[in-house]
């Protein structure tokens, strides 16, 4: 079909609950993508921080390829041995001690997944998050989701138990977390926020309080998490171990897929009955994840991450102009906030064959498939030096 077939087919028969851009794609390698007409495409959004192994890895598509071939769903109601092996793989690349995992189908589940295990552990009714965050859209997660836009018209399904302290500010999270609280859920870089992080002493602040008080800390690394930030979880910079952590997007490179990470000890209060998902965790997207962990693993992607991204931050910063009003971020999460033009560039990026992303008003968000090299970030930068200047 070309795109004026596939709109009109998706005006008569979908929900019409996405603004689209007036593009579809055939196929993709490595960090382009080919649209209806053939244009290649510079892919900087990654199926928003998602492709993390860009398109067609090879190695990726044979393991894939391989289990659909044999097994791509049984149910929970039997042993997965896939999901053996990558609870095994999972627990390799996290933080100490978050060695049981929960797989799920997306971010806002294992979010769900992640606030259900806090309250059973804890017993307790209160959940803090912060301002400006963003958690996921099914109720639970609306509710953790501290930005009005998300939750209008749908507070009717929304828990009076969220409660929303200042993202960065330990004052605030100290003058709400008392003995009725059973988690505290934070984001190491809000991402949907504008890429905003917080000092190192607010999240060791978080955790000293959560320990105080007898709550659970989660992280969610829906977005910073498989080594976005230049380390595996956006929490490892700084020197914290939380009590869960959540991951999704990026885990099994496009794949549905989320997991919730934990002790051995707070994951044994969720006992047959207490959660469960008819998908989550079946052989072919296990097996995606697998693939994704040991290709980032043996290509140092991580590390691609970490090195490729503080040059191009430190570059975005050298850029002087009255335009740009901050540039921020961690590894290849980054953002570049704008007096007023982020959608312009955004247009002017479109029509020279590269994809980048605006969110939070004028925040040019840049999350692109770890595998980009320095051609990819030289010829950003080209595009905005331009821009800037015309």
């Amino acid at each position: 079909m070309n795109l004026k077939e596939i709109k009109e087919k998706s005006q008569k028969y979908l929900f019409q609950n996405y603004g689209r851009i007036d593009l579809s794609f055939t196929h993709g390698s490595g960090a382009y993508l080919y649209d209806t007409e053939g244009k290649e495409y510079l892919d900087l959004v990654a199926g928003i921080a998602v492709n993390s192994l860009g398109y067609a890895h090879p190695k990726w598509n044979k393991a894939v390829a391989e289990q659909v071939s044999k097994l791509s769903h049984t149910s929970n109601l039997y042993y997965v041995a896939e999901q053996a092996v990558l609870g095994e793989k999972l627990a390799s690349i996290m933080p100490e001690g978050l060695d049981r995992a929960l797989f799920v189908n997306s971010g806002a589940e294992a979010n769900e997944g992640a606030m259900k295990t806090a309250v059973r552990y804890t017993k307790k009714k209160k959940v803090l998050s912060a301002s400006n965050s963003f958690h996921g859209r099914t109720a639970a997660a609306l509710g953790a989701t501290g930005q009005v836009k998300y939750q209008d018209t749908f507070q009717t399904l929304i828990s009076g138990c969220f409660d929303y302290f200042d993202f960065g500010s330990s004052e605030s999270v100290k003058s709400m977390i008392g003995k009725d609280t059973a988690a505290v859920i934070v984001e190491p870089i809000q991402g949907e926020g504008g890429v905003v992080t917080a000092p190192k002493e607010f999240f060791k602040t978080v955790r000293d309080l959560c320990s105080d008080n007898g709550a659970v800390m989660i992280v969610d690394e829906v977005q910073t998490g498989m080594g976005r930030t230049g380390k595996w979880f956006g929490i490892d910079h700084f020197d914290v171990i939380p009590d869960i952590i959540t991951t999704a997007k990026a885990l099994s490179s496009g794949a549905p897929m989320g997991a919730v990470s934990t002790t051995e000890e707070i994951s044994s209060v969720m006992t047959p009955g207490t959660h469960g998902t008819t998908f989550g965790g079946n052989p072919l997207v296990c097996s995606a994840a697998i693939a994704t962990i040991d290709i980032m693993k043996s290509e140092g992607l991580v590390d691609n991450a970490a090195v490729l991204g503080a040059k191009w931050i430190d570059q975005l910063k050298k850029m002087n102009s009255p335009e740009i009003t901050g540039v921020r971020g961690m590894g290849l999460i980054i953002g570049i906030e704008m007096k007023s033009r982020a959608k312009e560039f955004q247009q002017h990026c479109l029509s020279e064959g590269v994809l980048i992303n605006v969110c939070h008003g004028n925040v040019v968000r840049l999350i692109p498939p770890l595998v980009i090299g320095v051609k990819e970030t030289e010829r950003f930068n080209t595009l905005l030096k331009g821009f800037l200047e015309a």
